[in-house]
């Protein structure tokens, strides 16, 4: 992979005070190798000297990273690239910071990965630096978190699972959170209220296409929509039980068809792919207060007045799930494949993880960089054939999904029933 010449560091975290980045520093103290040369960057001296100081105490043997003080202007950003491998940014929302990060990796060849689930502000960094990210060998990784990394790689390893088992593609894949427990944090809620601050509502339609991301498009991307969904918002799916609206579905369809277009051009996953991301949920009632309801807010925040409101009265950035609470937290999805050869050939991936969701993101990402920078050459990469440009979580492969497992995340596949 390609990368600048003779970086300072192996993996710069930027923002690094927030509360998304101190759980990424403090997973990257605790787990990631020792001997990595690593820093903490952002605007604060004060503010990450603190950091650094309470990572002290999580791991007696490894060095305590350097600090780097960078404005969110093109020429420290540009500096700051040049002297990692490896960037991950946790600083959101992404609309409104992202964007000059991403052109400084891009320009200096230096991976980028980040945790947004802002999809339009990813599609117009797709449109705008994703030949320059191509030609200086950057690899780029949004959608990296918990939103929708999961479901990318869950349907890579179903696809993955019927090649191997098969000699086939996926005709449909449908996946599900069966299980979730987790708080949001005020960053989170503050990009989801200044997302429409930045783009108008065609722009924001353009962009919320499921194949918005992806470079070409299945032939057969027919939507799953049950007249009973139609309907009520809910319908029952065999294996997976009644389902509803996922609040990740967007992020999920467009992450999971740009990573089917990535992949040899559709020929992995199969010229048949259809994809759909649901939630599990308990009632006909609560699916249809919550469906109508979902589509009802998201007409409501079109209005600025309602927008500016709810910034002054949700959590703040910086603010999210106490950690006396972390340990009630969990997820488990599940997902479904049919061959698109014979119906009755069929697969099931399970994923859970035990623990709070912005930690999992942290882990998420550390994980990611480390494929990036000591890839395995005897394990399937694509990322590495794919050289750089906008690519996905899914693309890192097998070595992803083992150092997945190896951290923490319990992830099963198989033929259906053998799970």
């Amino acid at each position: 992979m390609a990368v600048n010449a003779s970086p300072e560091y192996d993996l710069i975290l930027l923002g690094a005070t927030g509360f998304t980045g101190k759980l990424c520093a403090e997973y990257i103290t605790q787990h990631l190798p020792t001997d990595l040369k690593w820093a903490v960057a952002g605007r604060n001296w004060k503010k990450l000297s603190a950091v650094v100081d309470d990572l002290k105490s999580l791991n007696a043997d490894r060095k305590s990273p350097e600090i780097e003080i960078a404005e969110l202007s093109s020429q420290d950003l540009d500096k700051l690239a040049r002297k990692a491998r490896v960037i991950i940014t946790t600083i959101g929302p992404y609309h409104l910071y992202g964007t000059p990060v991403v052109e400084a990796c891009a320009k200096a060849g230096t991976h980028y990965i980040d945790c947004t689930g802002e999809t339009p502000w990813v599609y117009h960094a797709v449109q705008k630096y994703h030949e320059t990210a191509k030609a200086s060998g950057a690899i780029l990784i949004p959608l990296c978190g918990i939103e929708s990394a999961p479901a990318d790689v869950t349907a890579y390893l179903l696809a993955s699972h019927m090649r191997s088992k098969y000699s086939s593609g996926v005709a449909q894949l449908t996946h599900s959170i069966q299980a979730l427990r987790g708080d949001t944090s005020g960053g989170t809620l503050l990009s989801a209220l200044t997302i429409m601050d930045s783009y108008s509502v065609p722009q924001l339609r353009q962009s919320r296409s499921p194949f918005s991301l992806a470079l070409s498009r299945p032939q057969a991307a027919k939507p799953l929509k049950p007249l009973s969904y139609r309907l009520f918002g809910s319908f029952r799916f065999p294996g997976l039980g009644l389902l509803t609206d996922s609040l990740c579905g967007v992020q999920d369809r467009q992450l999971v068809y740009r990573t089917w277009s990535l992949l040899d051009g559709g020929a992995f996953y199969g010229p048949k792919f259809t994809y759909s991301s649901w939630m599990r949920t308990k009632s006909r009632i609560s699916a249809f207060v919550f469906h109508f309801g979902f589509a009802a807010a998201v007409v409501a925040l079109l209005f600025k007045p309602l927008r500016w409101l709810l910034k002054k009265l949700v959590k703040q950035p910086g603010e999210g799930p106490p950690k006396d609470q972390h340990s009630s937290h969990f997820i488990k999805v599940k997902a479904l494949a049919t061959s698109d050869s014979n119906s009755r050939q069929t697969a099931e991936c399970t994923m859970s993880y035990s623990g709070d969701m912005y930690y999992l993101t942290g882990l998420l990402m550390s994980e990611a960089a480390m494929v990036l920078l000591r890839p395995d050459p005897s394990k399937e990469n694509w990322a590495q054939k794919l050289r750089g440009g906008f690519l996905t979580p899914a693309t890192l492969g097998e070595q992803y999904v083992e150092r997945l497992r190896n951290a923490g995340m319990r992830i099963e596949v198989g033929s259906e029933g053998e799970v």
